[in-house]
């Protein structure tokens, strides 16, 4: 395995820690934040990574729960060799954004880096569950698994070297992670995942049409994400995190009743943060997609205190920039 391609962490895995905005859905943030993100990635790119570090932790002290800039710290972490500071950034990330599997994904990177396979095995399971589309997570899973094979026909023949059928087995696992592609069609290096685009699903800052497609997929293909978007939202709404919840709505999103935007957004801010408790759930999700315009209807359950309800709610979103944001929504039913 070449560990030149990607992430410059040595690792048997496929890397997918490259620079560019999360398509997760999840991930949104507001555009006004874009030139921030921007600045950064331009940083990394230009190997000025201390600046780029430095330019994250300030954007960090306002708004220490963006998922994206924390995402893009990891990157940077990892490759500026600080391992176990970037395995803390990812952990702590899926610890507050389960749904999102690109942090899982390079977690398995950074492990199998150090040769901690069964951990880095974990990790991808875990990014298959939360997107079982997620094509590189499949792969670096496969990798992971050889890799692991590897280790127990070695152990096998160390334990019995008389024993002939082991040998063939290990070549050929060995001759899979050769670099030289004359020996193997496909050398694997776990991918790392990373953010400047939408978080293109290997760690290369442009990624190929095959990796466009399986983050960013079109018309059916997208309902994961699009589903993945309303759980987010739904997850900040609970939580009072009024910048992940304002993060899902696009700043073409249209309040109704002759509302401006700033005056909508202090209306939910005065409901929500005010509310000792809010539960949100949804539930029979149906998803309607038209290029990149999507209507999703659901059921939603609210509870606040002593106020229940439950009924029909329809999302109208849009992908913008690889992420689908509200930009109208209707309650009632």
């Amino acid at each position: 395995m070449s560990p030149a391609a990607r992430f410059s962490c040595p690792s048997p895995l496929k890397k997918h820690v490259a620079l560019g905005l999360f398509v997760i859905s999840a991930l949104c943030a507001p555009l006004a934040h874009a030139d921030d993100y921007t600045e950064v990635n331009r940083l990394v790119k230009a190997g000025q990574t201390a600046e780029a570090l430095n330019k994250a932790e300030q954007y960090l002290t306002s708004k220490p729960r963006d998922p994206q800039m924390r995402f893009i710290k990891g990157v940077i972490l990892a490759e500026t060799g600080k391992v176990n500071e970037a395995i803390g950034t990812f952990t702590k990330l899926t610890e507050d954004y389960p749904e999102l599997p690109e942090p899982y994904n390079n977690l398995a990177v950074l492990y199998a880096g150090q040769s901690q396979f069964d951990k880095a095995r974990v990790a991808l399971e875990m990014a298959i569950r939360t997107n079982p589309s997620y094509a590189t997570a499949h792969e670096n899973l496969g990798d992971v698994y050889a890799k692991m094979a590897s280790q127990s026909y070695s152990k096998a023949l160390q334990l019995d070297s008389s024993n002939t059928g082991v040998p063939p087995k290990l070549a050929l696992i060995r001759n899979l992670f050769s670099p030289d592609p004359r020996a193997s069609k496909g050398t694997s290096t776990p991918t790392a995942a990373v953010p400047a685009q939408p978080l293109p699903s290997r760690t290369s800052a442009t990624p190929t049409a095959a990796e466009k497609n399986s983050t960013v997929p079109t018309g059916a293909d997208v309902s994961p994400d699009i589903t993945a978007a309303i759980q987010a939202w739904a997850k900040a709404w609970a939580a009072k995190d009024m910048d992940a919840y304002l993060a899902a709505y696009s700043a073409k999103f249209n309040p109704g009743g002759g509302k401006s935007r700033k005056s909508w957004e202090k209306e939910r801010h005065d409901r929500i943060v005010t509310k000792n408790s809010i539960t949100v759930s949804v539930s029979d999700i149906s998803i309607k997609v038209n290029d990149d315009r999507a209507t999703a209807s659901f059921r939603q359950a609210y509870r606040a205190g002593s106020l229940v309800s439950n009924s029909r709610k329809t999302l109208e979103m849009a992908k913008e920039n690889g992420r689908w944001l509200i930009t109208r929504e209707n309650s009632g039913g």
